[in-house]
């Protein structure tokens, strides 16, 4: 190929690209126009959307021009690439939303999503932290003096009383914890509200980082924000709370790891339910659209239950005797 007919083909994938961009841009409107689809759901949304672009540009095609055969070869090239199953599963949930979408507008008289195969998937259950190495993070940031130690006190307990998402946490107004509140109301995905309640630890806890906020703003200085900073947001951000988590894992004992923010979420549901609680009331307060979604607690549950047994049980280590 002549150097003309290579900057030729390289042009005529630029265009494939920028046909596709356009089709991305409208679906994601779409999703925040008729879904509420926050601004981190739509970035994923076009993060898949793109991978497949580029691959389709490879072949000098767009995404409105694809067959079924093209959308196979790319899932395709993902497994083969040791894409986990429950990545390539999101990615063609992501191609089966957008070719309905652009079905349905008439861009397309056919849906060539509608006949591809899911990939099987092992069941992937939450990780979690145990009841005393939740403790364990509590009195390790209680060790923790002034402003810095009020409020990490404050975004534990949080995350543990009421199970919210960081993202929840990080965007609570300050007005939300007006009058020691018995209760917050969170906005959630698709700006939903519910409404959880507070623990007396969490009351004890908030009150305290109040104490400590007002301190710390400057003389005349307020902010609308509950954990307020210094970023473009005005807020902590979620990774900051991730990597305050991590810290305050060390100081615990506590492989880092093993500790995150949504891991504290997932701590709140399944010690929930292990204490009692139906599981209605706790879809309930995680937010959940779906009553499976929250079901996979149960068998978190279970697989503990199983390793008890396997662990502690006479007849699973052989320690009866058999006479």
């Amino acid at each position: 190929m002549s150097a003309e007919d290579s900057g030729r083909a390289d042009a005529g994938g630029a265009g494939h690209l920028q046909g596709s961009a356009r089709d991305i841009d409208s679906f994601l409107e779409m999703l925040e126009a008729e879904r509420g689809a926050s601004l981190n759901t739509q970035e994923s949304y076009r993060r898949d959307l793109e991978k497949v672009a580029v691959f389709l540009g490879g072949k000098r095609i767009s995404l409105r021009q694809a067959a079924a055969e093209d959308l196979r070869a790319f899932l395709g090239r993902q497994k083969d690439a040791g894409m986990a199953a429950r990545t390539v599963a999101r990615r063609l949930s992501t191609i089966r939303q957008f070719y309905l979408f652009l079905y349905t507008e008439s861009w397309r008289s056919d849906n060539p999503a509608s006949d591809l195969d899911s990939p099987r998937q092992g069941r992937s259950l939450p990780k979690i932290l145990s009841e005393k190495e939740v403790d364990a993070l509590l009195e390790a940031a209680r060790r923790k003096e002034g402003f810095e130690g009020a409020r990490l006190v404050a975004l534990l307990e949080l995350l543990y009383a009421t199970g919210m998402r960081v993202s929840e946490l990080v965007a609570l107004p300050q007005a939300a914890a007006a009058r020691d509140p018995q209760v917050l109301t969170v906005r959630g995905k698709g700006d939903k509200e519910r409404i959880v309640p507070l623990s007396e630890a969490a009351r004890g806890a908030l009150k305290d980082y109040l104490a400590a906020r007002a301190d710390i703003l400057p003389k005349g200085k307020s902010s609308p924000w509950l954990f307020f900073s210094r970023s473009s947001s005005g807020h902590l951000t979620r990774h900051r709370v991730a990597q305050l988590l991590k810290a305050l894992a060390v100081d615990a004992n506590i492989e880092p790891t093993k500790v995150s923010p949504h891991v504290l979420r997932h701590a709140f549901a399944s010690h929930l339910l292990a204490h009692g609680a139906d599981l209605r009331s706790v879809q309930q307060m995680l937010g959940h659209a779906d009553i499976s979604t929250t079901q996979i607690y149960t068998h978190v549950l279970d697989e503990r239950l199983r390793r008890l047994v396997d662990d502690h049980h006479p007849l699973a280590k052989g320690l009866l005797d058999p006479s």
